[in-house]
This record gives structure tokens, sequence and C-alpha cells, in this order.
């Protein structure tokens, strides 16, 4: 059994594909990008501080899981939109283009936290105006990496995806289960 500091029913779910037993804390972590931190520290950082904060509200009896996800087109990071207009600028950066996706697992232990991360690429069809439009209007992109969820409407976007598809949904499952493994707790 651990711990799951994440409100997110993807990460549920991905977990729930490996038989992993948790229970779930809700975490507030701020994500703001440090001046000078590359996209690969601000996002395992988060997925530290998430740990961290999950082990403050649960306790030290369960390990704790974190993630983190990040979205990179031109060196600019894409987190969740703010809102519908934002959404639709972020499927206009992407259409079209191939962007990275980061994502970082983390485990923590009392006061010790592993971290992996998770990198892929994801290459996006050209997409109209009218496309963007109805699938913002979806509701799909709210509280997502990029404005988009693999795993739903938008997969139909992805002409290719090199790396992990639970990476960018937003739980690198590989990564996840040798956390895991190491510290003794078995998947499946």
């Amino acid at each position: 059994m651990i711990v799951l500091a994440s409100r997110s029913p993807r990460r549920r779910q991905l977990l729930d594909q490996i038989r992993v037993a948790y229970k779930t804390v809700d975490v507030d972590v701020p994500e703001i990008r440090q001046p000078g931190e590359s996209a690969e520290d601000f996002v395992q950082r988060v997925a530290r501080d998430k740990a961290r904060a999950g082990v403050a509200l649960a306790g030290e009896e369960l390990p704790v899981l974190a993630a983190d996800t990040i979205v990179i087109v031109d060196g600019e990071i894409l987190g969740k939109p703010e809102n519908d207009r934002a959404a639709a600028r972020m499927l206009t950066q992407l259409a079209g283009r191939t962007h990275t996706v980061l994502s970082a697992v983390a485990l923590a232990q009392g006061t010790d936290v592993c971290c992996r991360l998770s990198r892929s690429e994801v290459s996006f069809r050209e997409l109209n105006a009218t496309e963007i439009q109805a699938y913002v209007a979806s509701g799909e992109p709210a509280d997502k990496a990029g404005g988009y969820g693999i795993q739903g409407e938008a997969a139909r976007f992805v002409r290719h995806l090199s790396g992990s598809y639970s990476g960018v949904m937003g739980l690198p499952l590989f990564e996840t289960a040798e956390l895991l493994r190491d510290a003794g707790i078995e998947a499946l």
C-alpha cells in the first residue's frame, strides 16, 4: 500500500493498471519555475515537492508517490491552460509539430525522496481552427499539461509518439514500477 499524492484520475487509473494498492491525498504545491532552472530540474523538483507534501499530510507510515508532467515546445514550458483561450493557443503551437513531454515521478519514504524522469517526443498532425475550437469546447484540455489528453479525443491528433504513452498521460509506469521495486513494493 502506498499513498498517491494527486487528484488526477489518470494517475489513479494508471496505478490501477499495474495493480498497486493505494490511497490518495490531495496536495497543493506551487508549480513555479525558478530562475535558471532547466525544464528537467523543474519537473523533478515539483514531483519531489508533491511527494514531500504528501508525507506531510499522510504521515510517514506509507511511501508517498507523486508526479508532475510538462510539455515543451520551442523551449517554452506549457503547463496546464488557465482557460479556453490558453488551451487554444497551446494547441495552435503544437499543431503540425513535435514537442517534448517530461514526466517526473517521485517516491518519498520519510525524508528520503527518489525520483525518475521520463522523456517522450510527440508529433501532432496539422490542426485547423475549427478542430482546435471543438476540442477546447469539449473541456478535455482543462487540467492537462499542454492542453491535451493523449488518452482521450486528442489521440486523433498524434501522428507519432516516441517514448512513454503512460508518461504522456502523466505517470510513466516503467519508472514508477522501478521506484516501487527499489523500495520493496511489488506491482502486480
